[in-house]
């Protein structure tokens, strides 16, 4: 009988807790529209932040394949002409990476100050 009414105690005590939890973040309707948006641009950006670490870590592999081929040429005795082609090819490379890298962590940044503008943006919806 005890433990009967002990379930029964326990079963009403977190129904209360999940409705006053429920009631507590009533937010209205453009609010809500707002938050959702902005949490779809978060996925956005995250979704094209990992596409191009992608990117970045394929050009990556691509360069150093260059370079492998470089010293392959220059032990084979290639031309001058064929060796600094490759170099200007690879140095090419090299800042096109870096200016990718750049660009992703000025948009990581930016990523961050988005999630931590939609927190306070929650966190001043469910107060009002």
């Amino acid at each position: 009988m005890r433990r009967k009414i002990f379930q029964i105690g326990l079963l009403v005590t977190c129904l209360l807790g999940v409705a006053a939890a429920a009631s507590a973040q009533r937010i209205n309707r453009a609010e809500r529209r707002e938050l959702r948006a902005d949490r779809h641009e978060i996925k956005a950006d995250t979704k094209e932040t990992r596409s191009d670490r992608r990117d970045i870590r394929q050009d990556v592999n691509e360069r150093n394949a260059d370079v492998r081929e470089l010293r392959q040429d220059r032990r084979e005795g290639a031309s001058q002409e064929e060796l600094r082609a490759d170099r200007r090819e690879i140095n090419g490379d090299t800042r096109e990476t870096n200016g990718d890298r750049h660009d992703l962590r000025v948009d990581e940044r930016d990523r961050r100050g988005d999630v931590r503008d939609y927190r306070q943006d929650r966190r001043r919806a469910i107060r009002n």
